[in-house]
This record gives C-alpha cells, sequence and structure tokens, in this order.
C-alpha cells in the first residue's frame, strides 16, 4: 500500500474500480486516514448499488429474452404518459432495444427524477434500435374519450416504427394492430422495452408541457404537466380553458362554461 498517495489521487483511482473484489479494498482497508474510509465505502456502495441494477434489470430482460431465444429479434416495447391530466395530449412511445441493450437504470419512468429521465432518454436513443412517438391530442381525447385515445395514440407509435415489430409488449392495453402483443399490467416494470418506452413518452410529453407554459403561464403547466393541481385549478376558475384542456374531463367542466 502506498501511503504517500493524496486523497485525491486515491479517488482517481477508486473511480476506475469496476468490481468488489478488487485487491484495493483490501490494501486500503486499514489505512488510518478518514478521507481514504469515506471514499472506499462511498465507492463500496455505489459497485453494490450497480450490481443490484444489473440483478433487477435483467428481471425487467425476461420477456425480451424469452423472444431473442426464440429468434424473434424486433420486440417493441409501448406505453403512455397523460391519461390523467386536464390538458395536453395523451403521448405514448415505441422502442426497439437491441440484445445488448446495457442501460441499467432504465426503468418505469414513475420511479425516476426528471434529471434521471433526461438522462437515460438521450442513451435509449442512441442505443436503440428504432423508436418513435405517438400522440393524441385533447380534441380527440375529448371526441372518443382517453381510454381509446390512447389506444389510437400507441397505434401511431408502433406505425411511425421504421420497422413492423414481431411481437409489441404493451402496458396493460390493447391496440389496434395485427402485430402480436404481450399485455402486462405494469408492464413499465416489468420489461425493460416498456420502461424505455416509459421514459421517452414522459420526457416528450413533459417537454411540450413546459413549452405551453410559455403560451399559458397562468395555469403553471411547466410544474404540474396539466394534472388538477390547486394553481391550476383556480387558474381554470379564474381564467377559463386553454384550447388544449380537454373540455370533457369533469374538472374542466365544473369550472368552466363548457
Amino acid at each position: 500500500m502506498n501511503n504517500k498517495l493524496s486523497i485525491n489521487d486515491f479517488k482517481k483511482l477508486l473511480s476506475k474500480v469496476t468490481t468488489l473484489s478488487d485487491d484495493i479494498f483490501n490494501d486500503y482497508k486499514n489505512d488510518s486516514r478518514k478521507g481514504i474510509q469515506v471514499a472506499l465505502k462511498q465507492r463500496i456502495n455505489q459497485l453494490n448499488y450497480l450490481e443490484k441494477s444489473k440483478m433487477d434489470f435483467q428481471k425487467r430482460l425476461k420477456y425480451e429474452n424469452h423472444f431473442w431465444n426464440e429468434g424473434i429479434n424486433y420486440i417493441a416495447g409501448v406505453d403512455e404518459v397523460g391519461r390523467g391530466p386536464l390538458a395536453g395530449p395523451v403521448v405514448t412511445a415505441a422502442v426497439v432495444l437491441p440484445h445488448d441493450f446495457n442501460v441499467y437504470e432504465v426503468n418505469d419512468s414513475k420511479k425516476l427524477s426528471p434529471k434521471k429521465r433526461l438522462e437515460l432518454s438521450k442513451m435509449i436513443k442512441q442505443k436503440a434500435l428504432y423508436y418513435s412517438i405517438g400522440i393524441a391530442s385533447n380534441k380527440i381525447i375529448d371526441k372518443i374519450n382517453i381510454y381509446e385515445a390512447t389506444r389510437v395514440a400507441m397505434k401511431d407509435a408502433i406505425n411511425n416504427l421504421d420497422i413492423n415489430p414481431e411481437i409489441v409488449i404493451v402496458d396493460a392495453m390493447n391496440i389496434d394492430i395485427s402485430n402480436k402483443q404481450v399485455r402486462l399490467i405494469k408492464g413499465d416494470a416489468k420489461s425493460a422495452s416498456v420502461s424505455a418506452a416509459s421514459i421517452l413518452a414522459k420526457v416528450y410529453r413533459d417537454h411540450l408541457m413546459d413549452e405551453y407554459s410559455k403560451k399559458y403561464p397562468e395555469y403553471d403547466f411547466n410544474h404540474n404537466a396539466g394534472y388538477g393541481t390547486k394553481k391550476h385549478l383556480q387558474a381554470l376558475s379564474e381564467y377559463g380553458a386553454t384550447p388544449i384542456h380537454r373540455k370533457s374531463f369533469k374538472p374542466v367542466l365544473d369550472l368552466t362554461n363548457y
């Protein structure tokens, strides 16, 4: 052990360690410097978290691995975001992952911070074989109801892919397509492809609502994404509905003249 190694240099060295079996942990476990021990503990925690993330991610690849092992290569995960808000569209995404996809933190978008979703969205787009977005506007939602509008947006996401997937894994919906479908309850937590789709859809819709917030600042869309928060409901009552509000939704009906 080289006790002359500075704590900063030790941290740099430790950051390159990728396994808990590395000799560095044994070599420095009795080092008396507090900074060394803090750095060791932090790196051990990081590697334990990474290992757990890998194991959990492999569980979320259960369905994809099953079909890949059968020689089926193009498996699309599909998910939606925005069924509950009072304003804005429902947004869907379809994602086809490669066999070697290894972004272990990809999970149900609801379990991730906005910063992490944005980071993972960029990585998914870089590594996915194919991805696409489907949108059903508030006008479509008002015309055919939110459930049917979600099905339309999911169908569009599938049709917008550059390939026709052999299997579609969908989060507890039935899409009007001829492709074989696997419908999973809470699929965004059970299938990596659906998880990836949930992230892309969420990031896309949040950005869209941020842009709408610039046009309709009174409604606080950049903070509530169109959901019925207190500030949003107050604005509805005071200013009425905007062109992006879902006029068939009861809170909008109750607080406006529609």
